[in-house]
């Protein structure tokens, strides 16, 4: 779900903002988008109320990226029985003209799978910033 509909209190929104500005100390040529998602129907029913979802786009086809726009998505778990929620992993996908390029989740083994990869570098500041995200939410 749009990160911007996500902001129920202080605490969520200030959140929100800490995990923009934790990317854009890594890569401060980044542009946030806090409503990466269209409101329309058919958009609408593939989106996951359980998650806050971000969008990063950069200038331009960022090289070490490999992307113009990577998509944020941080999944939750509501526990029914304690009532808590907590973030249960980090999904992103980096797209540019042609599409989707490579896609990333920390649910598994937190590996880049697609036709193209970040570069090293950046993919291990990638895992750092995945892990920042996950210390921060929970």
């Amino acid at each position: 779900m749009n990160a911007a509909e996500q902001v129920k209190n202080f605490e969520v929104a200030s959140k929100i903002a800490a995990a923009v500005n934790l990317f854009k100390n890594q890569f401060p040529d980044v542009k946030a988008d806090l409503k990466p998602w269209t409101n329309d129907p058919d958009t609408l029913n593939l989106v996951d109320p359980d998650s806050i979802d971000i969008g990063f786009h950069f200038p331009g086809r960022s090289r070490s990226f490999q992307s113009r726009s990577i998509l944020v998505q941080i999944r939750f778990y509501q526990d029914p029985v304690e009532g808590s929620r907590r973030a249960i992993g980090v999904e992103a996908a980096g797209y540019d003209h042609q599409g989707q390029q490579w896609r990333f989740s920390t649910v598994e083994n937190w590996c880049f799978v697609g036709s193209t990869e970040p570069a090293a570098p950046v993919r291990e500041k990638w895992k750092h910033f995945c892990l920042e995200i996950l210390q921060l939410f929970n």
